[in-house]
């Protein structure tokens, strides 16, 4: 019998593929029409999105045999989804994440912030989460908590082993001091002795000795303990939340930029990086220090002469900040590679942010798009990414000619025969770009191309069978309740749900409802939207819910209790931030106290 039912666990995923259309395949043979054909497509692709029986990546591309054989869509329509103007800018965001990791720039940064933040426990925290979102900004969150966990395990290691080398000696000096009393008060038997001998302990004292020296190791196994479970979820937390910051930062927030763009085309680009860094960056400000709070409070607690480190230096703070120094000695001088890779991605920043800045015409609307939106932020990212491409990654000038200087030395060189033959061949090498296509087909994510592209396909899909329409119009009740109300709902349903489901699948499942419910209750469709795609990011309860806190939790120091307890209130925490800033600087930015008149057009023309 047990046998049986491991069999049937480890093959699972072949009866979640073939029996679950069967099971759901009623829908569409009950109610004959274009809308519950989609809607089987779209249940199904949930499921096997849910269960992950598939990769994520095939799932993506069911819409493509699904939705020309139930006729919703035609197949060129269908597949045209699957590369648009949003998979241009995270194709280009990506390869300056490559080029970043590539030459070990993200290293650099981490380990500069850090030597000048300090290694005192609570400024040592606040030190790595402020790296590391700062890093998942620009990079994937997976490759920041992957960089950043072993730089953090170091510096504790070493603070741990510093601390109990100063416990031995105070002991082994506790140990002397009271063996020289004990001399004092014996002095007679001590002056008789002639060979000069100590005199011997007291048993009850070594025993005692021994005691305290268990005691102390007990406590500070724990109190590291603690530090090492609140310095992983720290970086794996801050990991999740610094990606929400930029539009380029995770994959939920180019969906919304594809949902908008498909399902409101007149949509005035509302979403682009400098509006979505205008919202987004003060709520991932304020999210990380309510974070660094809560972790504060549950793993180091608020005795701020100890985290913070009032007063002098100890010699375990010196040897840590050693670990740190040595650590980015080994990356030498910046190198060439370094500073160029670097100049492109600032400048890609500053053109990004100056693109269409929104409170004044930006160099795209001046130069290109004054009869329309010819150039995006994925224009930008693809042409700023070509010249990783282009650029070589040293100045090697050594190829041009030798002077009559090296006479000497190349007859010696013509001695060594074959081997300097090797070496010339290798000097005539042209110089490497910064990138080649080789470490980029190695490290692009391109399962993440895909279900962009289904995402968008199922988008198109509801919106051609009708089903967009038809869900708004249930959804029509809603409009009893509040906003801020059907914000928050939403935010904990959808931060719920991205709990057991991938965040990517998560807001492709979720976003054309709520662009159908706002536009049949006549509410700004960014009001619910925006905070639902960030709630979608904040997975912080189980380790299988981001690849960050898989990583923290592969290192054997957390359980999935203190991952569930500290993500829990992170969840809640985050949310309430996120709803706070949808109904403050949110709301005056985007003129979200009214409804858009593009959201309202688009409404009009949805066709069952």
């Amino acid at each position: 019998m047990a046998s049986g039912l491991r069999w049937l666990w480890v093959n699972r995923n072949y009866f979640i593929i073939f029996i679950t259309p069967f099971l759901i395949l009623p829908l569409p043979l009950v109610v004959p029409s274009p809308e519950a054909r989609c809607g089987f497509a779209i249940i199904l692709m949930a499921l096997y999105w849910c269960t992950e029986c598939m990769p994520l990546a095939v799932t993506a591309l069911l819409p493509v045999i699904l939705f020309p054989m139930m006729g919703i869509m035609e197949s060129g329509k269908v597949c045209v989804e699957y590369l648009k103007d949003t998979n241009m800018l995270f194709i280009g965001g990506l390869l300056v994440a490559i080029a970043v990791e590539h030459w070990n720039l993200h290293k650099r940064i981490a380990l500069s912030v850090l030597l000048i933040v300090g290694v005192r426990p609570a400024l040592l925290m606040m030190g790595f989460m402020i790296v590391t979102a700062f890093l998942s900004m620009w990079i994937s969150n997976t490759a920041t908590t992957a960089m950043m966990l072993p730089i953090s395990q170091a510096v504790l290691e070493q603070l741990s082993a510093t601390e109990a080398d100063s416990d031995e000696k105070e002991i082994r000096q506790g140990q002397d001091n009271h063996a020289f009393e004990l001399a004092e008060v014996n002095i007679k038997q001590a002056l008789d002795s002639v060979t000069g001998d100590k005199p011997n302990c007291n048993p009850d004292m070594e025993a005692g000795i021994n005691a305290l020296s268990e005691r102390k190791r007990r406590e500070r196994e724990a109190k590291y303990l603690r530090l090492f479970k609140g310095m992983s979820l720290s970086v794996c937390y801050s990991a999740s939340i610094g990606g929400t910051a930029t539009l380029t930062g995770t994959t939920p927030n180019l969906i919304l930029k594809g949902q908008m763009d498909d399902i409101f085309p007149d949509n005035n680009d509302v979403i682009n990086f400098a509006s979505w860094f205008g919202f987004a960056f003060p709520n991932m400000v304020l999210m990380l220090a309510l974070s660094w709070l809560w972790l504060q409070f549950m793993y180091l607690g608020f005795n701020f002469k100890k985290t913070f480190g009032c007063g002098s230096k100890n010699e375990g703070d010196r040897d840590a900040y050693r670990v740190m120094k040595n650590e980015y000695k080994k990356l030498g001088k910046m190198s060439f590679a370094e500073g160029a890779v670097l100049v492109i991605f600032v400048i890609l920043v500053i053109l990004w942010f100056t693109r269409e800045p929104g409170f004044m015409p930006g160099w795209a609307t001046e130069l290109f798009n004054q009869n329309g939106q010819f150039v995006t932020d994925g224009t930008v990212a693809i042409f700023m990414s070509t010249l990783f491409f282009v650029i070589p990654s040293q100045l090697d000038f050594s190829c041009l000619g030798r002077s009559n200087d090296n006479h000497d030395e190349e007859a010696e060189e013509v001695e060594e025969g074959e081997k300097q033959k090797n070496e010339k061949k290798k000097k005539l090498k042209g110089t490497p770009t910064l990138l080649n296509w080789k470490v980029v087909h190695e490290r692009m994510p391109w399962n993440i191309v895909l279900l962009l592209g289904g995402g968008f396909a199922l988008a198109k899909g509801s919106e051609a069978s009708g089903l967009s329409k038809w869900l708004g119009q249930s959804l029509a009740p809603l409009k009893s309740i509040p906003p801020f109300a059907i914000s928050l709902i939403l935010c904990f349903l959808v931060g719920t749900f991205t709990e057991c489901s991938s965040n990517t699948a998560t807001t492709t499942l979720f976003l054309p409802i709520l662009a159908s419910m706002a536009t049949t209750i006549e509410l700004h469709p960014l009001y619910v939207m925006l905070p639902c795609t960030i709630s979608a990011s904040l997975a912080f309860m189980l380790p299988v819910a981001t690849p960050p806190n898989a990583i923290a939790f592969s290192y054997g120091n957390l359980k999935v209790l203190d991952m569930a307890k500290a993500g829990f209130i992170l969840n809640i925490i985050g949310i309430l931030s996120i709803n706070l800033g949808i109904n403050t600087w949110g709301s005056a930015m985007f003129n979200l106290g009214t409804f858009p008149s593009w959201a309202n057009a688009t409404n009009a023309t949805i066709t069952p």
